[in-house]
């Protein structure tokens, strides 16, 4: 059985140009994405993490070609998404939805809850009556807990996590296989947080939905996940099965990121070892040679500047050359 969705060797490049270059000035490449592969099996949640700037955000609008993107996206082994045309792309847009981190700013403002979540099926369904719409705009509605005397209501009538269940419903309501969550809870208080990411779950066991949930909250994406990607300057750094990955990262990268999250026991807290990350972000418009995460890894060696690692095969995939548990004198 083919995967939902296979991607192999994706890149997203931008041409960036500065203040004072001149028309001819040739544009500097920006490298958002580089070279990323994987695949997402029916009703699987893939968590995708990693620093602001690496990457994440990218990667979903190019597998969906909201950017230009070059490589594979083979959706249920038929069609490579990034080879047809636009009017052929329309037909799928209705199987893969997005959920946007901003819940506010993806609505539009002048439109109604009700005309908001009836829009795409205006788009992917016109075969449906009136009747027949309204209908299955109440029933997403109560799916997702918006009262019924909302539907008149406009977005700046409702709080952030409100208008995140009105994303929610406006991408559920055409039923789509795979929902693409760009941050969807970052915008929002912690404990509404929560409330989304149940209610990503209830839905997804309902409607069988294969889920692409992007985060910088590491504890959220380990609720919510089956497999974790861990994402480094456009480039994959691991990918593992949620528990191996947590229990035991083979990356200096996602050791580092492990080690940064609070833990609730003060005592534990206090005596973690916190692997720290020297130096800043590379720029992607001028990446490391060789291994990107190179000139800020507490393990690199010479060969890490020489050769670029190969994540490999397998479930518990890593591109590094010296895998492997964190030692103590890398702490030092």
């Amino acid at each position: 059985m083919s995967p939902l969705l296979s991607v192999r060797d994706l890149h997203v490049t931008f041409g960036i140009t500065r203040a004072g270059d001149m028309p001819w000035t040739k544009p500097r490449l920006l490298h958002a994405v580089n070279g990323v592969s994987f695949d997402l099996e029916p009703g699987e949640t893939l968590g995708i993490v990693g620093e602001s700037g690496c990457g994440k955000s990218t990667l979903a609008r190019g597998l969906i070609r909201m950017v230009p993107a070059t490589g594979q996206v083979m959706w249920r082994g038929e069609k490579d998404l990034l080879a047809i045309s636009a009017a052929e792309m329309k037909r799928y847009r209705s199987e893969i939805q997005m959920v946007f981190q901003d819940p506010l700013a993806s609505l539009n403002p002048r439109m109604t809850l009700g005309q908001i979540i009836a829009e795409p099926l205006k788009t992917h369904r016109p075969d449906l009556s009136a009747k027949d719409r309204a209908a299955r705009v109440a029933a997403m509605m109560e799916r997702v807990g918006l009262l019924p005397q909302m539907i008149n209501r406009y977005p700046h009538e409702f709080s952030g996590g409100q208008c995140q269940r009105i994303g929610i419903a406006r991408a559920l309501v055409v039923e789509p296989k795979l929902l693409i969550c760009d941050e969807p809870v970052s915008a929002l208080d912690v404990s509404i947080q929560a409330q989304v990411v149940d209610l990503l779950m209830e839905l997804q066991s309902e409607m069988g939905l294969a889920m692409i949930f992007i985060a910088h909250d590491l504890s959220v994406v380990k609720h919510i996940s089956d497999n974790v990607m861990v994402l480094y300057l456009g480039r994959m750094m691991e990918r593992a099965p949620k528990r191996e990955l947590y229990a035991a990262p083979q990356h200096p990268y996602t050791q580092a990121l492990l080690s940064a999250v609070p833990i609730a026991d003060p005592e534990v807290e206090r005596t973690k070892k916190i692997i720290p990350l020297t130096g800043d972000l590379p720029s992607p418009m001028a990446p490391p040679s060789g291994c990107v995460f190179r000139t800020r890894c507490p393990r690199a060696q010479a060969q890490c500047g020489q050769t670029v690692p190969e994540a490999g095969y397998g479930d518990h995939r890593t591109a590094c050359l010296y895998p492997g548990a964190i030692r103590a004198e890398e702490l030092a």
